[in-house]
């Protein structure tokens, strides 16, 4: 029974890993002022260089690093368009994702030569999760971003763009500057757990994302835009998703038992989203000169 709950523990400790950095990373971004839609495009696009990186290379640490810079590259062009454009936050991520889809899938069939799924990923070969430096990164992100958040000047800054813009232009401050650095730190965190997911599942495979970038826009939300409350809500959906798995093929059918995460997402959602209140302007514009709207 002992060896049954550790082998849970460790199981819902890997699920929640993606959850998390990709939910921290979101906290940046929407503080900032930018609602990103785009987290499951940037856990897609890490998931896919890490995967391409390890191939051509034959390092994990290497695909880490393509990892990062495709989360650079796509949070950029995301952040381009939202912040330095004004276009519409929501619509800008749903394409981005689309985007970050086909160019996946496209990059599936150049590099492997298959729509499906790459080669073999073999990852960090950590013999526990524990070891794994990805997990011991997510471990760190927590209590940094807490406290790069709410006890530095950056921090207080980047908040600041996400609730009243215009008061932190007339104080001197880009507000596009800190808008791009929030949108990017998102990118580099979601990247992160999508290498990590590459390297756990040794392979990639066309969409593995799988609403991952959804949910951890969700324990955001629950966590009420706070480092620690969303880890605390990734591993909650992590628990769920770790039921579902013990709970398949028993008296269940596999329909409900597959909907079971995001069922308790919606009803955690109903539950604490509408007692949340986000930064004021996030999904607002910005356009020195004038009011935000």
């Amino acid at each position: 029974m002992d060896i049954e709950l550790a082998v849970i523990f460790l199981q819902i400790l890997r699920i929640a890993v993606p959850y998390v950095l990709t939910s921290v990373g979101a906290v940046f971004s929407e503080r900032g002022g930018v609602v990103n839609l785009a987290l499951e495009g940037l856990i897609l696009a890490g998931a896919f260089a890490a995967s391409a990186g390890m191939h051509l290379t034959g390092s994990a640490a290497a695909g880490v690093g393509a990892a990062v810079a495709a989360g650079l590259l796509v949070a950029m062009l995301f952040a381009f368009i939202t912040v330095t454009l004004g276009a519409d936050q929501i619509v800008s991520g749903i394409a981005m994702n689309i985007l970050v889809m086909g160019a996946t899938r496209f990059g599936l069939v150049l590099l492997y030569g298959s729509s499906m799924n790459s080669e073999r990923v073999a990852g960090f070969g950590a013999g526990s999760v524990l070891l794994d430096p990805l997990f011991l990164t997510a471990l760190a992100v927590v209590p940094l971003a807490q406290y790069l958040l709410f006890h530095t000047p950056y921090g207080l800054r980047l908040r600041a763009a996400g609730e009243d813009a215009a008061a932190t232009d007339s104080a001197g401050l880009s507000v596009q500057r800190l808008r791009y650095s929030g949108v990017l730190v998102s990118g580099v965190l979601a990247a992160l757990g999508g290498a990590f997911l590459v390297f756990q599942q040794h392979t990639f495979t066309d969409s593995m994302s799988a609403g991952r970038g959804y949910m951890a826009l969700a324990a955001m939300i629950i966590g009420r835009w706070n480092p620690a409350g969303a880890a605390l809500a990734g591993l909650f959906f992590a628990s769920a998703e770790s039921l579902e798995i013990w709970t398949q093929g028993g008296w269940l059918p596999s329909q409900a038992v597959q909907s079971m995460p995001y069922v308790l997402t919606l009803l955690v959602l109903a539950g604490f989203g509408g007692r949340s209140r986000p930064p004021r302007e996030a999904g607002v514009p910005f356009r020195r000169g004038r009011a935000s709207g």
